[in-house]
C-alpha cells in the first residue's frame, strides 16, 4: 500500500472529527499522525473529550511525531523511555547565551529546518516553558490513554525540566500587549463598517466575542447555530417595565478551558450583539452548522468552521484598517479587554465573573487592579 494512499485514507478518517479539527490542517495531520494515532483521537472523541482539550492533543500530537521523526529516524514510541523525554527538553528549552557560542546546544539544526518545512514550527528561539509543560502533558496523556505508563513523573524529567526552564530564561510576554477596551472595540467595528459579508461577519464576531465576556478564540471559532437559543427580550431599563425590550440569546459553550468535565457552560448576549449575529446568519444563510466560516475571495461562504487562527488573523487585520499597530493586539485582548471595560464602568467583579467565566478570582482581579491603579492617586503624585 502506497504511503499516499495511507495519508488520503487517514483524511478520510480525520473527516469525522470535521467539527474539532480545522479542515485546513487535516492533510497536514494526516501526514503527520499514524493510524493508531486517528484511532485514538476518534475514541478520544466517543468518550467525550471536549473539543478544544482534543484539538489540543491533535495538533501537540502531530508536533511530537514530527518531531520525533526528524530528531531520532522513529516514530514515536509508545511508552516513551525517559532518554527521549530528556532529549525533547533538550530540544525545546535551551539557554540562548550558550547557543551564540555553541550552535550545536539545542535543537540541532536539521530537526529545525525539517519542522520549519512541515510548518509546525514557528517560534525562534527557546520555546516557552507553558507550551513544554502542555506538550508534556498531552504526551502523558496519550500514553495513559493508551494502557500504559510512561516516566513523566520520573525525578530526572522534573529536575532536568525545571534547570531548562531556568537556562532559556524567557521574561514572560502578555497575550496580548494591549487590550481591546470599548473605545478601541469601537474603532475595530467602524472599520467593519461595510455591507459586505466580510464586513458583516467580522462585526458579528467582534461583538459576539467581546460581549459574551471576552471568549477565547478556539470557543468563538467552534460556535455553531446549534448552540443558540432565543431567550426571552429583557429591558434596557431593568428597573423601568415600560423601557425598549432587547433582544436576547443564550449561547451553550459547552467544556470550556476552565469548565468542569460534567458541566457545560452558558452566556447570555443582549442587544446590538444579538442584531449583528442574527443579521450575518441571515445574509450568509446559514441554519445550521458552524457560525463564523472562511469567505473567500469571491464572496464564497464556506460550509466549514474558520481556525482559531484566523479569528486572530481577522483582529489584526481590522487592527490595521483601524490605523492600530497590529502588533500591540492579538484574540486574547478581548478577554482582557472585556474585564478592563467591566472594571473602568464599575461593575462588581464577581458580575462580570460570571460572563467571563473565569474561576480564578486571582486572575480575574489582576484586570481590576491594573485598571483601578491607572485611576487612583497613589501613581499621580507627580504628574
Amino acid at each position: 500500500m502506497s504511503i499516499d494512499h495511507d495519508i488520503e485514507r487517514r483524511a478520510v478518517a480525520l473527516d469525522a472529527l470535521d467539527s474539532i479539527l480545522p479542515f485546513d490542517r487535516r492533510d497536514q495531520l494526516a501526514a503527520l499522525l499514524t493510524d493508531d494515532d486517528v484511532a485514538t483521537l476518534k475514541h478520544l472523541a466517543s468518550e467525550g473529550m471536549g473539543d478544544n482539550t482534543l484539538r489540543a492533543l491533535a495538533s501537540d500530537l502531530g508536533y511530537l511525531e514530527a518531531w520525533c521523526q526528524l530528531a531520532t529516524e522513529d516514530p514515536l514510541p509508545w511508552p516513551a523511555p525517559e532518554s527521549l523525554l530528556l532529549k525533547f527538553l533538550a530540544h525545546h528549552l535551551w539557554d540562548p547565551v550558550k547557543r551564540s557560542e555553541d550552535p550545536s546546544h539545542g535543537m540541532p539544526a536539521e530537526v529545525e529546518i525539517g519542522l520549519r518545512s512541515l510548518r509546525v514550527l514557528r517560534v525562534y528561539g527557546p520555546h516557552a516553558p507553558g507550551t513544554v509543560r502542555r506538550r508534556l502533558t498531552s504526551w502523558s496523556i496519550l500514553t495513559r490513554w493508551r494502557g500504559l505508563t510512561g516516566s513523566f513523573d520520573g525525578p530526572s524529567l522534573k529536575s532536568a525540566l525545571r534547570l531548562a526552564v531556568r537556562a532559556s530564561a524567557r521574561p514572560r510576554q502578555r497575550k496580548s500587549r494591549q487590550a481591546v477596551t470599548g473605545d478601541i472595540l469601537a474603532n475595530l467595528l467602524h472599520a467593519c463598517a461595510g455591507e459586505r459579508l466580510v464586513d458583516l461577519r467580522d462585526r458579528a464576531l467582534l461583538l459576539v466575542a467581546f460581549a459574551s465576556g471576552g471568549r477565547r478564540r478556539s470557543e468563538i471559532a467552534g460556535l455553531r447555530v446549534e448552540d443558540l437559543l432565543e431567550e426571552d427580550p429583557v429591558r434596557t431599563d431593568p428597573a423601568n417595565p415600560d423601557s425598549p425590550p432587547l433582544p436576547c440569546l443564550s449561547i451553550r459553550l459547552g467544556r470550556t478551558k476552565t469548565t468542569a468535565s460534567d458541566n457545560d457552560e452558558h452566556v447570555l448576549l443582549v442587544g446590538r450583539p444579538v442584531m449583528a449575529l442574527k443579521g450575518w446568519l441571515d445574509e450568509a444563510g446559514i441554519g445550521k452548522g458552524p457560525i463564523f466560516r472562511r469567505i473567500d475571495q469571491w464572496g464564497n461562504v464556506d460550509r466549514r468552521a474558520m481556525t482559531p487562527q484566523s479569528v486572530n488573523l481577522i483582529l489584526k487585520t481590522r487592527c490595521k484598517q483601524a490605523g492600530l499597530d497590529p502588533t500591540l493586539f492579538s484574540a486574547h485582548g478581548l478577554r482582557s479587554g472585556y474585564l478592563t471595560e467591566a472594571a473602568n464602568r464599575g461593575i462588581p467583579l464577581p458580575e462580570a465573573m460570571q460572563q467571563s467565566l473565569h474561576k480564578s478570582v486571582t486572575q480575574a482581579a489582576s484586570y481590576y487592579n491594573n485598571a483601578e491603579r491607572k485611576n487612583g492617586r497613589a501613581a499621580r503624585l507627580i504628574v
